[in-house]
């Protein structure tokens, strides 16, 4: 990571694929040494002197405080993005246990632990907190029970913190992706249509970052739906990604 005592860090979650290293590969170009969690560091492809990838268990509690003890450089965290995320799709009663305590470890428990953590020093420096949510946690889907309310908690926690923080200098922004072309889909039923409208990319998410990011000081952008110009999703034949 860069030496530079001054460079602001910014810490996402899920940083190795998809929307986080998308959102990573933006941050580090507007300036940011990005210091990135996942549980398997060496599927990630992507390397650059501002980019540093811990293994850890978001599942953990236990992992996450070992973590949170060992993190060097705390007095200079800018951002924190809670991007994390799994979805398991199915009649309420078939979801496992492991299934459904994944679902709240990642999208509530793991966001609201370390957001606790750094939340003084955020206020210090007067950052950001972003909360990649999804339209599941907006409306009522078939067989996403969990997926959408964890989801739907997240997003009302992020506009509790916002409100909560408002004369902190801190700034809270809910992102809100519809269907987005990643690896979200490799082990679901249905998957993003052939259609390059009816989709989204991770790099429209991590623009949205940066379109956050710009707006002038005193201005918020406190919740963002971003959504494809069609709807459009393909049931997966059985036997086939």
């Amino acid at each position: 990571m860069n030496p530079d005592k001054n460079h602001n860090i910014a810490i996402v979650t899920g940083a190795s694929r998809g929307i986080g290293l998308a959102i990573s590969k933006k941050l580090i170009s507007l300036g940011y040494s990005v210091r990135g969690v996942c549980k398997n560091p060496d599927r990630c492809e992507f390397s650059h002197p501002d980019f540093v990838l811990d293994r850890l268990n978001l599942n953990d509690t236990k992992q996450i405080e070992g973590w949170l003890k060992d993190f060097s450089g705390k007095e200079r965290v800018r951002i924190l993005v809670h991007n994390a995320g799994v979805g398991y799709f199915a009649p309420f009663e078939e979801l496992s246990w492991e299934q459904i305590t994944e679902m709240i470890a990642l999208h509530l428990t793991a966001p609201m632990l370390i957001s606790n953590y750094f939340l003084r020093t955020l206020k210090t420096n007067e950052g950001r907190i972003f909360f990649i949510g999804s339209v599941s946690g907006t409306k009522v889907s078939p067989w996403g029970s969990v997926y959408g309310s964890t989801k739907a908690g997240l997003i009302h926690f992020g506009r509790e913190l916002f409100q909560e923080l408002r004369k902190s200098g801190v700034k809270v922004t809910n992102l809100i992706p519809d269907l987005t072309n990643t690896g979200f889909f490799d082990r679901l039923s249905f998957t993003t249509d052939e259609d390059t409208r009816s989709y989204i990319l991770p790099e429209c998410i991590a623009d949205a970052v940066e379109t956050v990011l710009s707006q002038r000081e005193g201005t918020v952008l406190s919740e963002l739906i971003i959504q494809p110009e069609r709807f459009k999703i393909k049931k997966k034949e059985k036997g086939k990604d």
